[in-house]
């Protein structure tokens, strides 16, 4: 599996390590994941069907983050990526915290991938 991201991606990244350290850690253990089980897998992830686009836009509602002690997959973590099973890629769009943003931002992932 190829993975990918996006310079947003890049800078969401940044920002959270500073309060949640383990991420890198956590993202690591996500890719040996997703390189296993790309596609959706309710109730831990979920395809976001409505925007109409060329590439699979899938959203992760539940992380482990080790900087969370004692919440589990219950960290308020979300992850959103586009996964190209055609190419055996996946692009990481974007990662924040539930209580910093409530849903995934629609307008950087209509600005990175074409419509159909």
């Amino acid at each position: 599996m190829i993975f990918l991201e996006l310079d947003e991606f890049k800078k969401d990244l940044k920002s959270l390590l500073k309060k949640y350290r383990s991420l890198t850690e956590d993202l690591a253990v996500i890719k040996q994941i997703l390189t296993l089980f790309p596609n959706e897998r309710p109730p831990f992830s979920f395809e976001i069907n409505d925007l109409k686009l060329n590439a699979g836009i899938i959203k992760v509602k539940k992380i482990a983050c080790k900087s969370l002690k004692g919440r589990g997959v219950n960290s308020g973590l979300r992850l959103v990526y586009a996964y190209f099973p055609e190419e055996f890629k996946i692009v990481f769009v974007e990662l924040y915290h539930k209580n910093s943003q409530e849903n995934e931002n629609r307008e950087r992932i209509k600005a990175n991938f074409f419509s159909i």
